[in-house]
């Protein structure tokens, strides 16, 4: 893996939003303006938008805030949590190290080259724009406890922006964050474990916070940032905040299921009431979302006929 020492250094200096000419950041790090170059077109694959100014040098759109270790644990009450500047994927840097985890422990990054979101897609992931959080969990009781976790997190995540200042997400079922009817957040629950044998759950987590345009040509729905909903959240509070709060709302649901949460939800259902169509692979099925029972399964009104539906994927009807 070549060394991310240079390019890392560059950010740290141009996070400020300021021009740094190409000569005094070749001083600074003991080498030519043509190698800083070069160290800037790495930047810009990581999704960073760099202004090149004849005369002025290197700037960012804007300043950005980087994530901060230490900052993060000061926040926290305890547990553990791994700053990685540049990573293939969050989910997979925790199932790598599996065996050598306990609940709770946690690692975001500032950069994914593979980021992973539901069903094989990929997650895009811009250097220092958004939030890519994983945290480790070890369900006891086995795999098939795990149903309607991706609820509980999706609850906890809405509670912790609104109260950071995002009054206006809501949950989107089974797994997503929406603001203003577009999304905003996915989660992703990798779990392995055999039936009869503990469930060891890796919980991704993406939020787009200030991520640009440029990315959209990849993603095939829509899509909103916390900073054009006019919020601004530092990213290492939310970090703390979320990890506490899922440390928190983790043992309560392995306690007493789901049915502590279904009025949470309930509250922050953005689909609740309105017709949709659900789509499970080829087939489509419309009804009015009615929220959800205690197993986690969405339930549709179909003609004053409530059915529940364990999978498949919801959108406002005609969307």
């Amino acid at each position: 893996m070549k060394d991310l020492t240079i390019p890392l250094k560059l950010i740290a200096t141009l996070s400020d939003g300021e021009f740094h000419s190409g000569e005094q950041l070749g001083e600074q790090l003991g080498m030519s303006r043509a190698a800083i170059n070069k160290h800037i077109q790495t930047i810009r694959e990581w999704g960073l938008d760099i202004f090149t100014v004849p005369g002025k040098g290197y700037s960012l759109p804007a300043p950005i805030q980087l994530l901060d270790e230490q900052e993060i644990l000061n926040l926290l009450p305890e547990g553990n949590v791994s700053v990685l500047s540049v990573i293939d994927s969050t989910n997979q840097y925790l199932l790598d190290r599996i065996g050598q985890l306990k609940s709770g422990d946690a690692c975001v990054a500032e950069y994914q080259h593979a980021g992973r979101g539901r069903r094989g897609r990929q997650w895009v992931s811009p250097f220092g724009a958004n939030l890519y959080l994983s945290m480790f969990w070890r369900l006891d009781q086995g795999p098939a406890a795990a149903m309607g976790l991706s609820l509980v997190i999706g609850i906890v995540m809405a509670e912790v922006l609104q109260k950071l200042g995002a009054e206006d997400v809501r949950v989107k079922w089974p797994n997503d964050l929406y603001l203003r009817d577009r999304k905003l957040a996915g989660i992703l629950v990798e779990l392995t474990g055999k039936t009869g044998d503990a469930a060891q759950l890796v919980i991704g987590a993406g939020i787009n916070m200030t991520m640009r345009e440029s990315t959209t040509n990849v993603i095939n729905q829509g899509w909103i940032n916390l900073q054009e909903a006019g919020v601004n959240i530092n990213r290492n509070e939310l970090t703390a905040g979320l990890l506490e709060a899922l440390r928190e709302s983790l043992p309560q649901f392995e306690r007493e299921g789901l049915s502590p949460f279904i009025s949470r939800w309930r509250e922050l259902d953005n689909f609740l009431d309105r017709p949709v169509k659900l789509l499970i692979g080829e087939q489509e099925i419309f009804g009015i979302a009615r929220g959800i029972d205690q197993q986690g399964a969405l339930l549709l009104d179909q003609n004053g006929e409530i059915k529940p539906f364990i999978g498949g994927e919801i959108s406002l009807r005609g969307v």
